[in-house]
């Protein structure tokens, strides 16, 4: 790979500063504009502070940690802006002043409104324009692969994202640093070498054929079985026999996407055997991706036809096969001193593994035809027969080649058209890198023998680290129709805009049609693209990106194992994208008549008559617990820690993520409740010590209640009656995977609570029902945050009258009504 030691100098010098200079000067006089009625100056507001709130936030009271006499006037403090939001709110909410004080007479709580909300909401207007949103790692990533047909991971090597609450594509928390503009040189380098490569023919695809009959651990750990069978097949028993399912024959020389068939037979069983088809590698700390779970049927040995499942996988370099299967445990039989021959418990035949790739899909590639159509390549002799083939770039204009072709990168790249004069510091750079090349082999500056591949590349390389790639260039007001294709584009593709995207902006069709605009949504949403959406809006909104931030404790948990993780996150994932395919009510989010199940989440639910590992609906009988995002076991696990629950956590989950309310952190000093290791007592009895104190108790009265309504649920998303410890409780006589569980019963789950409006509830179901007696509030969290996801901004004071407007017109509609309403808004098409 070609190294550019001085691209970064170069590009800082003569394309960063100008593109920045050029992108921030709208944003400037916006941000000064901002700050000139940025404080409340009303003293009438004041003394009805003073009036209401003196006894228990000032004089030395702090309840809540809330201290009216540092309260200051001027909002333009974003502390200080959200304190005057809170007060505001709680007096609205008649949270505040608490009942055993004076009530607020009608016409006074009018006027405080009335000086305070106006203030509030025109400081939020005039601010919220002034941040440009750079892409984030994904969006990034997805760009360049999309622009160039790529299939790489860059993500892995880009700065991890600040984040604005739930997500990490908000203009306010990316910020941009010289790291960040190296680690985009790199990316952006990597990308063009995998994508400039030229070929003078297709590759030819290659068939990778491999037995487990053929390894040294096969005869080794099998003995003579696979040959008693007569079929060449190896025979998986789970937890011994067999030490591993890696096979090494598989392993890729040539990174791509391949179509894996596996041949066999589930052995001595009458069922189906389920089993995950994954990656491994020697590299110490790699990932272990898992490409898929199939099941192979029984089958015969002495029979020839066997079973074949099919999958296609992305598969990196050097990486190899392996096949677990699930569902087989010990059981009383020592299988190396006894031997496979009088074993008669089931197996998982494999007679063989194909690997057929890697599958090209466009040749020549995107990239290919991007940036060498206007060149000849010629390769050139290799100087070593395992040597990887070497490309001369040549141009009889080289200057004009380059012209035209940053032309048609500069559309796709920078999502808007462009003119040379735009990309002159490209050519500059092109010229200046061509030059010196020239200069190094003493050769006239005619010569059309020069190889361009070095001033390419680094002219490239400049484009797409510059501010107009990087960031999403949308001036403060309505937006152009490029600047709302982009933002329509990289909320529902999370990619840049495509061919039919861009022509409706050409045609300007998408400012001047909100029909056209509606009909370019319901087609991204039905995009294969769309996929990105769910898993990344998944991920943010309900921290599914965390799945594997705890590891649940094998001794409380051993029925926790790699295909349940891997099915939580399908269900939730595709619950969601059920919801939205067929418009679904919002409702659905909290309770539905059906759940997306497969054998494995089946069974961790306690839920007969489901076989096989795909994820499908499935019916549930009316009244039952599971249905809804709440009772998921991703969604359970991602607000647990992996030994015990909060209600305290889960609490707040359900209040940020469910509700759209953001409780406060606790006041400074207030110590957190920590759980009874001993399993003596529940966290429930210590939080009720802990609200009894006046600092506390207003914001657990909301946060609370939800958590206790899930503590019927345990860390892993299983339903329980008792909760499980290590110390003190009765013991168990169970066995799960064919060993003795260690874990023993404490205190009963109490599920009961009361809301902080005084309506109570006994269990979870009874807590489903109070929360989907008012549909808006659902509604309206969930507007918000796609408004969020689709904007990249945090939704303000000054957005409060478009969602509640939004919540009325969606009122009865469903998930893809919600979203078309977002977009259709002011809020998706200004800035």
């Amino acid at each position: 790979m070609i190294r550019f030691p001085h691209a970064l100098a170069v590009l800082l010098a003569m394309v960063g500063p100008v593109g920045l200079t050029v992108s921030f000067e709208a944003f400037a006089e916006t941000s000064t504009e901002a700050n000139a009625t940025s404080s409340i100056q009303s003293q009438e507001a004041r003394a009805f502070l003073v009036r209401y709130c003196q006894d228990c936030h000032a004089d030395g009271e702090r309840e809540g940690g809330f201290d009216l006499e540092s309260l200051s006037m001027d909002i333009t403090d974003e502390a200080t802006f959200a304190r005057w939001t809170r007060v505001l709110d709680r007096v609205q909410l008649g949270e505040m002043p608490p009942p055993d004080a004076d009530t607020i007479a009608p016409d006074e709580l009018r006027s405080f409104v009335t000086q305070v909300q106006p203030v509030l909401a025109n400081h939020h207007q005039s601010a919220k324009g002034t941040t440009l949103r750079r892409l984030n790692r994904n969006e990034y990533q997805n760009t360049l692969n999309d622009l160039f047909g790529t299939n790489l991971d860059l993500r892995s090597t880009l700065p991890e994202e600040g984040r604005s609450h739930e997500f990490e594509n908000i203009g306010d928390a990316l910020g941009m640093s010289m790291v960040h503009l190296q680690k985009y040189l790199d990316a952006a380098d990597a990308t063009i070498d995998a994508a400039i490569s030229p070929w003078e023919s297709k590759p030819p695809q290659q068939t990778i054929t491999a037995s487990y009959a053929q390894t040294r651990e096969g005869e080794r750990f099998i003995g003579e079985l696979w040959k008693k069978l007569g079929d060449d097949a190896v025979v998986f028993f789970q937890n011994f026999g067999y030490p591993t399912g890696m096979l090494r024959e598989t392993s890729v020389s040539i990174p791509g996407r391949y179509r894996i068939r596996i041949t066999g037979y589930a052995y001595q069983s009458d069922e189906p055997i389920t089993f995950r088809v994954g990656g491994t590698s020697f590299v110490r700390g790699s990932d272990k991706p898992t490409y898929g779970y199939a099941q192979l049927p029984p089958g015969d040995p002495t029979q020839v036809d066997v079973t074949v499942v099919e999958m296609t996988a992305d598969i990196a370099e050097r990486m190899m096969l392996t096949i677990d299967p699930w569902g087989l445990y010990p059981v009383d039989y020592n299988i190396r001193t006894e031997g496979v021959d009088g074993y008669t418990g089931p197996g998982l035949a494999i007679r063989k593994v194909e690997l057929i790739g890697p599958i090209i899909e466009e040749f020549p590639s995107r990239g290919q035809r991007l940036l060498w159509d206007e060149f000849d390549v010629t390769a050139l002799p290799k100087r070593r027969s395992n040597s990887d083939t070497q490309y001369q770039v040549t141009a009889d204009d080289p200057l004009a080649a380059m012209t035209r072709t940053l032309l048609r990168l500069g559309r796709l790249a920078l999502r808007r058209p462009v003119t040379p004069a735009e990309l002159k510091p490209y050519l500059e750079l092109f010229e200046r890198e061509r030059l010196s090349k020239l200069k190094q082999i003493d050769a006239p500056e005619k010569s059309a023998d020069v190889d361009l591949q070095s001033a390419i590349k680094t002219s490239v390389t400049a484009l797409l680290c510059s501010p107009d790639f990087l960031y999403l260039v949308e001036p403060p007001g309505k937006l152009s129709d490029h600047a709302l294709a982009a933002r329509l584009s990289y909320f529902l593709t999370r990619s840049s805009p495509d061919q039919w995207l861009r022509e409706s902006a050409n045609a300007g069709l998408l400012t001047d049609d909100p029909g056209t605009l509606l009909s370019q949504t319901q087609r991204l949403l039905r995009d294969h693209r769309a996929e990105r959406f769910i898993n990344d809006f998944t991920d943010a909104w309900l921290n599914l990106r965390e799945i594997d931030f705890t590891s649940p404790d094998q001794k409380l948990f051993p029925e926790f194992d790699k295909y349940l993780r891997d099915s939580m996150i399908r269900e939730t994932r595709q619950y969601v994208s059920r919801m939205i395919d067929e418009n679904l009510p919002v409702s659905m989010l909290v309770d539905s008549d059906f759940a997306m199940l497969n054998e494995r989440l089946a069974r961790h639910y306690g839920i007969d008559g489901v076989e096989g590992p795909e994820i499908r609906p499935v019916a549930l009988p009316p009244g039952h617990i599971r249905g809804g995002l709440l009772t998921q076991a991703s969604v359970l696990k991602v607000s647990a820690n992996g030994t015990n629950t909060s209600p305290v956590v889960r609490g707040v989950y359900v209040m940020e993520r469910i509700l759209g309310q953001r409780p406060q952190p606790p006041p400074p000093g207030i110590p957190g409740v920590e759980p009874d290791i001993r399993g003596a007592s529940t966290l429930r009895q210590l939080l009720d010590q802990h609200r009894d104190m006046d600092s506390c108790r207003s914001c657990h009265r909301q946060i609370d209640p939800p958590g206790f309504a899930l503590e019927c649920f345990n860390p892993i998303g299983g339903y329980r009656d008792r909760f499980r410890s290590l110390g003190v409780g009765e013991s168990v006589r169970d066995e799960i995977n064919g060993r003795r569980v260690r874990y023993k019963l404490g205190p009963a789950v109490d599920a009961s609570g009361e809301l902080a409006d005084g309506r109570q509830f006994d269990d979870f179901q009874a807590f489903r029902e109070l929360l989907l007696a008012n549909p808006d509030v659902l509604a309206r969290a969930m507007l918000t945050k796609l408004a969020t996801f689709a904007t990249g901004r945090e939704m303000g004071f000054s957005d409060r009258e478009t969602l509640d407007q939004l919540v009325i017109k969606t009122r009865g509609g469903g998930m893809t009504d919600l979203i078309e309403a977002v977009v259709l808004s002011d809020l998706f098409q200004f800035k």
